[in-house]
């Protein structure tokens, strides 16, 4: 029997890379789990993945996808966690297929209290900001964070979390049209990168200390600023660079102002402390049931319009979660 999946055919930008294929269906092997996909969020990784330029580099054909929401239709020997009928939510490259294998540690509960977009978007971004304001920075209640891209996918997450810590949270997006999305998400202030002078304004918005704790998707100029307006021993938490230009640490500047520059990837807790991924996933859905987070999707899209979304967000023409309608 066969299903059909979404693959990167040839590297290029993603409007151009993706095919969609006949493949047979998966059927799980050893502690594995085969999820029929209800609904895949579109993350950056799925861009850099079509163009060959994501730490991970498949061999291609590859099918991309890294985060959905589904049914559990079989498992394999010795899965004990999870079971058949079982409405799940995971991350693993190789999901925007109509059937998915991951591993059973990959897949947790999906929370009652959301439906299949909002829980396909639920486990990178959060995870990403639990791990980023609470693991890395170390968050404090009463200090201020500032959210590069707050109207985006991991902005939305991280202002949520933050807010439920008991921060002060400046928000930063591109243009006056998403500007009210990073305040529905919770953000005290919002700065327009287009139009504001983001170092006076978060000065200003500190009175004169700048942010304890900054989290950086964006790289390039929003890094730039960043260094500008960190507070003593402030804490800057790389987790990406959407806006196409690496960060560049400088650390004479680090020294001399006495703040930090953490990276982090996920992906290598996943990898290497997946105890830790289950207990945030416990904590995030403890807090998506209190009501204090809930993911925002920006659209939904039917499978057929796969490859276009993920070009829309390659070329930043989306806020909150873009979510591809699988079954």
């Amino acid at each position: 029997m066969s299903v059909q999946a979404w693959q990167v055919t040839s590297l290029g930008e993603p409007r151009d890379a993706l095919r969609v294929v006949e493949v047979p269906e998966p059927e799980p092997g050893p502690g594995e789990v085969a999820v029929r996909v209800r609904a895949v969020a579109v993350n950056f990784p799925d861009v850099l993945l079509a163009r060959g330029e994501y730490q991970v580099r498949p061999e291609v054909p590859f099918t991309p996808g890294i985060e959905l929401c589904g049914d559990v239709v079989a498992v394999g020997a010795g899965v004990e966690r999870v079971r058949v009928g079982e409405r799940v939510v995971g991350s693993r490259i190789g999901v925007l297929a109509q059937v998915a294998v991951l591993a059973e540690s990959e897949v947790f509960p999906a929370p009652e209290a959301l439906d299949d977009a909002e829980a396909a978007a639920l486990t990178i971004a959060y995870q990403t900001a639990w791990f980023a304001l609470h693991r890395r920075a170390a968050v404090q209640p009463g200090e201020t964070v500032l959210v590069h891209a707050a109207a985006g996918g991991v902005g939305t997450a991280t202002v949520q979390l933050a807010v439920a810590a008991g921060a002060r949270v400046v928000g930063v997006v591109g243009g006056a049209a998403k500007a009210q999305v990073a305040r529905d998400a919770g953000a005290h202030v919002v700065l327009d990168r287009t139009s504001d002078d983001l170092v006076a304004a978060v000065k200003e918005a500190t009175g004169g200390r700048g942010a304890d704790v900054v989290v950086d998707p964006v790289g390039g100029d929003a890094f730039d600023a960043s260094v500008r307006c960190v507070a003593f021993e402030g804490r800057i938490v790389v987790v990406g660079f959407a806006g196409g230009r690496i960060q560049r640490v400088r650390p004479e500047h680090a020294l001399v102002k006495n703040y930090g520059v953490l990276g982090l990837h996920w992906g290598l807790y996943a990898r290497e402390r997946p105890d830790l991924v289950a207990q945030v996933h416990d904590e995030i859905s403890r807090l998506v049931a209190e009501g204090a987070v809930r993911p925002v999707v920006g659209a939904v899209v039917p499978f057929e319009d796969a490859a276009d979304a993920v070009q829309r967000l390659a070329d930043g023409a989306t806020t909150g979660r873009l979510v591809v309608r699988v079954g």
